[in-house]
């Protein structure tokens, strides 16, 4: 899943970024809201974190424009503002959640993980799929109740194809959630990612088609 952070304090953003890199999650980052501003009108993302005091455009003004271009992007705010007038301000301008600074990792990392489930449609930390689970919490794969040994990036696919089984999900589409703007990867990369997952479940006859031209597909439990 990819995230954007938006946050001026520099030691707060690179700490929660390398956190969010090691939770499994693809993280961009800003520094200020024109930056902000500019990414989220061209690139799609899973959850926007937003810090309300950023210079050159506050982060209001940020949530404005968001929704101001129909985006249903998940958005959780952090803020030194802890006043409840600033509180329903930003939910008033669509924000989904709400968290002040100074706040414990653990909370922010659970919120992120229920933010990007209910943007994906998923209600629940775990997901299943045949013999097949997925821990949102753990960032780990099962199968049979047996811990499945996967790759961050193999984790990354997998975690897609769940969320759209029965969907095909496009090659460049898995890029774009698996890329951010430091570290791309191209199509053959998501192609050897999914030969070694299709060696991994094809066993627990889970499978992975390619549907040429389009992308691959999650066959739906039979």
């Amino acid at each position: 899943m990819r995230l954007m952070l938006a946050e001026d304090d520099m030691v707060l953003r690179d700490g929660l970024t390398r956190s969010l890199v090691q939770s499994g999650y693809v993280v961009d980052t800003a520094s200020n809201g024109q930056e902000a501003d500019h990414a989220l009108s061209v690139q799609n993302y899973d959850l926007l974190i937003l810090d309300l005091g950023l210079p050159k455009l506050d982060g209001l003004e940020v949530l404005r424009r968001l929704r101001f271009r129909d985006k249903a992007t998940p958005v959780l705010i952090l803020t030194a503002r802890d006043s409840i007038e600033d509180r329903v301000s930003g939910l008033d301008f669509g924000a989904d959640d709400y968290l002040t600074k100074p706040f414990d990792l653990s909370e922010l990392e659970a919120r992120v993980r229920a933010l990007v489930r209910r943007g994906q449609g998923a209600h629940s930390n775990v997901m299943r799929h045949g013999p097949l689970t997925l821990n949102f919490a753990g960032r780990r794969a099962y199968m049979n109740d047996q811990p499945l040994d996967l790759s961050a990036r193999e984790l990354g696919v997998l975690e897609i194809l769940m969320m759209k089984a029965g969907q095909v999900v496009g090659k460049d589409q898995l890029v774009d959630k698996l890329s951010n703007w430091e570290e791309g990867i191209g199509h053959n990369a998501i192609e050897v990612y999914v030969h070694r997952l299709r060696k991994k479940l094809e066993p627990a006859g889970i499978q992975i088609r390619t549907i040429r031209g389009l992308g691959y597909l999650l066959e739906k439990e039979q």
